[in-house]
């Protein structure tokens, strides 16, 4: 017969593993929710991870064109970046300024249904990034045209509050496309992305631009630009998970580079860089690579490579990282099913990973021609990061384009 001390034991011990349990249950996403932009439209899907599947639950309106969107650390909130202006809004070439521009929040609840949270807040032009802090106490915008980049306060119940004054002027280069904390939370990068020469103008360099961060405040700035930023059209960057490794895009180029990071900022030098192609080109007309997600566990880094409509690649690039050295390998091109594959995410889990096939185009079949909608195209993730096509899911945008998409873990 158990003692009671024993008996005691067995209760303290049944009741540290109900704290476990109760613990991981609390930590575990209510559920997984993938948002796809579509001009103005907001579309929230279900996703299912086990089965690979989206099922469409919802939809809401954005005063303008949605541009990025970025959900708070704890996935309570997410915040949707928006504009009249910008690329989104023609197929000329030419970029409208646009006159109307802010970010709107929501309350992500546990179904992963938007609910407004808070009035929209102004910004002074088109917004191409928004991110957040670590804490989640403040948002970070980064605009092209003029290239720069603001910070924002986020108020005690999630809505966006006002901006935060900078004691210094900002270079933020040109043409900034993404804006990013290090994990240190102590530094910001503005990626610059330059703009490639035309028959009137000389070629703008890109560069990355990194700041000191306290307390919303950008200081001691210094530029990463090798060769003076010439061929360098950096576009995005993405961060390993437990090592000091930063992985980027250089979008003309088709390149991935690789640079080290320290607390407070990136050593001037790459360490690795190497051709998102599977032939291991370079520039290409036409062919651009877009945005990269590096796999939660750290092994593969995911890069997009999008093409021309008459031609080219469109298709995610996986690399494995060597876990020693940080050094990416390019070990799969997969076709993504649709074309410019402009934005893609991987769940929480890292089991499926989906893409935002940009663009509808009309592709020849013989004597006619059918169109390809824009869609979001599934796949599967295996244990050795390679990809696996599981469907996809045409959108009717007209013409619109599937403009972003992100995948946020509701709790």
């Amino acid at each position: 017969m158990p003692t009671r001390a024993s008996r005691l034991g067995v209760g303290i011990t049944a009741a540290f593993l109900c704290l476990v349990v109760a613990c991981a249950r609390q930590d575990t996403p209510a559920s997984v929710a993938l948002y796809a932009s579509v001009g103005e439209e907001l579309i929230t899907f279900g996703i299912d991870a086990e089965r690979a599947t989206l099922t469409r639950q919802s939809s809401l309106m954005l005063p303008g064109f949605v541009q990025e969107a970025w959900a708070s650390p704890d996935g309570a909130f997410l915040y949707v970046a928006w504009s009249n202006g910008g690329s989104s809004y023609t197929n000329s070439g030419v970029e409208p300024r646009g006159d109307q521009h802010g970010i709107t929040a929501f309350r992500v609840d546990a179904s992963g249904a938007l609910r407004q949270q808070g009035p929209p807040a102004s910004l002074r032009s088109r917004p191409i990034h928004i991110t957040g802090d670590g804490p989640g106490k403040q948002l970070l915008v980064a605009y092209n045209d003029p290239s720069g980049v603001s910070v924002h306060a986020i108020n005690a119940d999630g809505s966006v509050g006002a901006e935060v004054p900078q004691r210094d002027s900002i270079d933020a280069g040109i043409y900034a496309h993404q804006v990013r904390l290090l994990p240190s939370n102590r530094a910001v990068v503005v990626v610059t992305r330059g703009n490639e020469p035309t028959a009137s103008s000389p070629e703008d360099p890109g560069a990355l631009k990194v700041f000191r961060f306290d307390a919303g405040i950008l200081s001691d700035e210094i530029s990463i630009a090798p060769p003076n930023g010439l061929g360098f059209r950096a576009r995005h960057l993405d961060f390993h998970p437990t090592r000091p490794w930063v992985f980027l895009t250089v979008e003309a180029q088709n390149r991935l580079q690789v640079y080290r990071s320290t607390d407070v900022g990136l050593e001037p030098a790459p360490l690795f860089s190497v051709s998102t192609l599977s032939d291991g080109g370079g520039v290409r007309p036409g062919q651009t690579a877009s945005t990269i997600h590096v796999h939660p566990s750290g092994q593969f880094v995911y890069v997009g490579n999008r093409g021309a409509p008459t031609g080219g690649y469109n298709e995610i690039a996986v690399f494995k990282i060597n876990e020693a050295t940080g050094e990416p390998s390019l070990i799969q091109n997969v076709d993504t099913h649709g074309f410019t594959p402009r934005t893609f995410a991987l769940d929480p889990s890292g089991r499926v990973l989906v893409v935002g096939n940009q663009n509808s185009v009309s592709v020849g079949e013989g004597t006619s021609t059918k169109l390809v909608p824009a869609n979001l195209a599934m796949f599967r993730v295996g244990s050795d990061g390679t990809l696996t096509f599981v469907q996809r899911y045409d959108i009717a945008v007209a013409r619109k384009p599937l403009w972003w998409m992100g995948i946020v873990a509701a709790r």
